[in-house]
């Protein structure tokens, strides 16, 4: 509960900052603690908008003073709500939205604040890109998970560009990470998620990349068993050009879809090829030979992919999600993907297969925490709607398709997918990889001040 001696520092430590400090009884706190999954319902009992770096050390010391749970809050949305907090302190990162590009190194300087569409909107206009997730609105903080998205089979996993960071500790000192400067650390923010301190910047490496030929096919949900076993042999056999995702759907009941299509169930590939354009047909031609019933393919800029889906997912619904790695998808589990398919419990709910394999998956696996490089796929269920009425169907419905394909899973989960699992889950997701970053965390935050997070424990 809020105290009147935490009110009181909150005075304190407005006078200490140049963002804002917001206290429940101002104006501004209902708004202010919203975020992007609005079933996370929590009352902080106070949030630091940063203005900068400073800002940040402020608010870290304040929190180890007043003995407060910590919140980081990017610029985006995280699914599990982990950046905000009952009863504590949200460090927020929002204001902090800046960019800097420096062509020649072919490198982008990221505020903590930025969302993905900032990198995307610096970059495209020097013929670059880095790779990034699906939506524009995701924030910089996906990086710290792993980051996966249109361009992972080419360049990667977002952490494989990652050239330094800017992190700021819980004894309040700020470092650089990098290969040359705290390179332990600089491991383990590449995929440990926010356990390690508050980034406050990332530096990450470019690549030559102004557009791509982009957009989805679709199928009528009776050829999804067919569409599946079909993409489950394509995609692996092909090159890192060739990028593309499954997902079951409802088709958006709007432009650019056709009418006729609207409010259907349908199976889908939402492709990304990121070769010479006069290639493009020949590499979708087997593709085409499925007669899809929408072909929606064309040559667009790089940003214009990554903020495709941002329409159909505005900050404000309710979300659950769960996901996995996997290896591989046997007759078995196509059936029941096939069953939850048919039960989509909402337009917005889906499922998604996003392919981390590439020169993703040529990277070793004690490179970084992300422990499963010989993953082909990372899956995510999610259950979504803007009625709070629905939420318990959409998380059941959540629960029960992630149980039922758990199965034929890796066991352990791309840690951007999961929601409040359990300490069990967390270590399954970095396997032998978590006898690391634990060490790493018992350096560099012993007392696990940064704990709202999938938290890797301080090694004893």
């Amino acid at each position: 509960m809020t105290t009147a001696t935490t009110l009181a520092g909150l005075d304190e430590l407005q006078a200490q900052v140049r963002g804002d400090v917001i206290a429940p009884e101002d104006a501004r706190y209902d708004e202010a603690r919203k975020v992007y999954n609005a079933m996370i319902d929590k009352r902080p009992a106070g949030i630091v908008r940063c203005a900068d770096q400073a800002d940040v050390i402020a608010a870290v010391k304040f929190a180890a003073k007043e003995k407060l749970d910590v919140a980081i809050r990017g610029g985006g949305h995280n699914g599990a709500g982990l950046g905000t907090v009952d009863d504590g302190l949200v460090i927020d990162l929002s204001p902090m939205r800046w960019t800097r590009v420096d062509a020649d190194a072919r490198m982008v300087t990221a505020g903590g604040g930025c969302q993905l569409g900032d990198i995307d909107h610096a970059t495209n206009a020097f013929g670059f890109a880095t790779p990034l997730g699906i939506l524009s609105t995701t924030g910089i903080g996906l990086t710290l998970g792993g980051g996966v998205g249109h361009l992972s089979r080419k360049f990667g996993l977002t952490i494989d560009s990652i050239v330094s960071a800017d992190v700021v500790l819980a004894d309040g000192s700020a470092v650089r990470a990098s290969e040359d400067e705290n390179d332990d650390l600089f491991w383990a923010v590449r995929g440990g998620g926010g356990n390690f301190g508050v980034v406050t910047s990332l530096t990450l490496q470019l690549h030559e990349q102004s557009t791509v030929v982009f957009g989805p096919t679709l199928w009528p949900l009776d050829r999804s068993a067919e569409i599946l076993a079909w993409y489950r042999e394509f995609i692996p056999a092909q090159p890192d050009d060739l990028n593309g995702f499954f997902a079951f759907i409802t088709v958006p009941p709007g432009p650019p879809f056709p009418e006729e299509l609207h409010m259907q169930k349908m199976c889908a590939v939402v492709w990304c090829f990121t070769g010479d354009s006069a290639d493009a047909d020949a590499a979708f031609k087997p593709v085409r030979d499925l007669k899809p019933a929408l072909d929606g393919l064309m040559a667009v800029p790089v940003p214009a992919a990554n903020s495709a889906f941002d329409p159909v997912y505005p900050p404000g619904d309710q979300w659950y999600w769960r996901g996995d790695y996997v290896a591989e998808i046997p007759d078995a589990a196509i059936e029941k993907h096939v069953e939850f398919a048919e039960k989509l419990p909402t337009w917005k709910s889906t499922m998604h297969l996003y392919p981390v394999d590439g020169a993703a998956a040529r990277v070793p696996n004690d490179a970084t925490p992300w422990a499963y490089r010989e993953a082909k796929w990372a899956s995510v269920f999610g259950g979504v709607d803007p009625d709070p009425a629905n939420a318990d169907l959409i998380k059941q419905w959540t629960i029960d398709y992630f149980d039922a394909l758990h199965p034929f899973s890796m066991g352990g989960s791309y840690v951007n997918f999961m929601m409040d699992e359990g300490q069990d889950r967390v270590q399954a997701t970095y396997r032998g990889n978590y006898v690391r970053p634990a060490a790493i965390k018992a350096k560099y935050d012993p007392d696990n001040l940064f704990h709202g997070n999938q938290n890797i424990q301080p090694a004893a």
